[in-house]
């Protein structure tokens, strides 16, 4: 449950532009804030299922997108690919006496925070 909704704000993150007004405020209201859908009927003065509707809308969009797009997927792996690299960055700087190799390789380490801090 956690899981699908951190993946789900992951996916607002990326995509939740390409949402409608609408959608945005509900699902910022709902995923962001911690309202529950009968508080967003409330506020939103719409029904509570108006509000359903429109959330589930919105998660279905950014799946949408993501199918078609699979930014947050290259993201993930990037982000492995770049720890896996500093890993291995760190195991040879504690066996590397070279001095010059040691710069070379924190320089490596230095660019890959900058990519990831």
């Amino acid at each position: 449950m956690e899981d699908d909704f951190l993946f789900m704000t992951l996916l607002y993150d990326f995509y939740g532009a390409l949402l409608t007004d609408k959608q945005r405020e509900i699902f910022e209201m709902y995923y962001l804030n911690d309202y529950s859908l009968g508080e967003i009927s409330e506020i939103l003065d719409i029904s509570r299922q108006g509000v359903y509707d429109a959330l589930k809308r919105a998660e279905d969009s950014l799946e949408f997108y993501e199918e078609k797009l699979g930014l947050v997927k290259k993201h993930q792996e990037m982000m492995k690919k770049i720890e896996k690299i500093k890993e291995c960055i760190k195991l040879i700087k504690e066996r590397e006496k070279d001095e010059e190799i040691l710069k070379i390789i924190e320089d490596m380490a230095r660019e890959l925070e900058e990519l990831n801090p």
